[in-house]
């Protein structure tokens, strides 16, 4: 890993949300609502903010640019062949490669990752307050978190 440690800088924590710019506010909720659940913090007719937990995706109105190629955003979810059967059974064309991506149909490139199977992780009382106590991480990714010190057996 590469790091200029010369300057004093903040640490970055993590990703508290992602802005995503979308044709139409209601119709980007329903979209996305139909293979991820989510909570609805507040709408209008240019922005909706959609909070899983301690995290949100800030839908705002305007997209103008092309679709996306390789710049895209993940989400980890509890049961991805259930996003990807959701999406087939919508009619959403599955972007070719190793992982569950499409683009929204404003161009927007996501990808949908398995939150066991990932480093990511969510504290357990922010897990259970999300009615998703039940996940545990896989031994691989518990492998990668202990590597860098970061697993609960480290």
């Amino acid at each position: 890993m590469v790091t200029n440690d010369n300057l004093k800088k903040a640490k970055a924590v993590g990703i508290n949300h992602v802005a995503l710019e979308v044709g139409d506010i209601e119709e980007a909720l329903s979209f996305y609502g139909s293979f991820i659940s989510f909570e609805i913090e507040s709408v209008s007719e240019t922005a909706a903010f959609i909070y899983f937990g301690d995290q949100f995706i800030n839908f705002t109105r305007g997209r103008n640019q092309r679709p996306d190629v390789d710049r895209h955003f993940g989400i980890a979810v509890d049961d991805k062949e259930l996003v990807r059967s959701s999406l087939q059974k919508k009619g959403v064309k599955l972007l070719d490669g190793p992982f569950l991506d499409f683009l929204d149909p404003w161009g927007n490139r996501v990808e949908i990752t398995t939150y066991v199977n990932i480093q990511y992780t969510k504290p357990d009382h922010i897990l259970k307050g999300m009615g998703l106590g039940h996940l545990t991480k896989s031994e691989d990714a518990l492998a990668e978190l202990n590597a860098k010190n970061m697993g609960p057996a480290s």
